[in-house]
């Protein structure tokens, strides 16, 4: 599994190409309308990608993307050791 620099460093990248700019770590996404649920699955598949990680949906909410911090917890605690 990537260390927390590297996964922090995939979602910056990851959110500045969907919302074409970048933002500091802990502003809002979904709340504040720069991305939307639907692109949660995008945003989670681009990760895969990007840190040859397989993250599951399940039970992961529109909460748990709501940031660069929060995507970067959620990251490192979906992708841990099943």
């Amino acid at each position: 599994m990537p260390d927390i620099e590297a996964i922090r460093g995939a979602v910056r990248q990851v959110v500045v190409e969907m919302v074409g700019r970048e933002l500091p770590d802990s502003a809002p996404l979904i709340s504040s309308g720069l991305i939307d649920s639907l692109s949660i699955l995008t945003l989670m598949t681009r990760l895969d990608k990007r840190l040859g990680l397989k993250l599951s949906p399940a039970g992961l909410q529109p909460d748990d993307f709501d940031s660069i911090d929060i995507i970067t917890s959620t990251v490192q605690r979906a992708s841990g050791p099943q």
